[in-house]
């Protein structure tokens, strides 16, 4: 049996931002996709800038809401630029990295998504959480029953 590597199971087609995108532009596509990781890719290169988590947005938007009121609180979102929240300090692995690798790191690191670049550093692909529960919910659609036994 050959091992599962973290490209069997990422996704593929990714909604991303670039850098010129703002806080209202993040907060508006995480609420219309339900989605809660953003990865930042820079329109000139192509590379992986960072990744803007759901937790992180909140708690941007909680700190204007703090600050500024209800009723500043989109003029702030449209203000405040993607660039300068994202988690810049992030790891990525390589799309043949095998699974266990993969687990080590989330059950270590306690992270939502690992984002998965090529050799130039481009995104190709991310790997979260829900990723891994259809993983496991694929494995136990095929293991037999306690039934199925004789």
């Amino acid at each position: 049996m050959t091992a599962i590597s973290v490209g069997d199971i990422m996704t593929r087609n990714l909604l991303t931002l670039d850098q010129s995108a703002t806080l209202k532009d993040a907060h508006d596509m995480m609420r219309e996709k339900s989605i809660r990781h953003i990865p930042v890719v820079d329109t000139l290169t192509g590379k992986l800038m960072g990744v803007l988590t759901q937790k992180r947005m909140i708690s941007t938007i909680m700190g204007l809401l703090s600050d500024y009121g209800v009723s500043a609180l989109e003029r702030r979102e449209r203000l405040c630029r993607v660039v300068e929240i994202i988690d810049a300090d992030f790891e990525s692995v390589d799309v043949n990295a095998p699974l266990t690798e993969v687990v080590s790191f989330f059950l270590k690191n306690k992270h939502g998504c690992l984002t998965i670049v090529d050799e130039k550093q481009c995104l190709i692909g991310i790997v979260t959480s829900s990723d891994f529960v259809r993983l496991c919910a694929e494995l136990l659609k095929a293991r037999p029953s306690s039934s199925d036994k004789p």
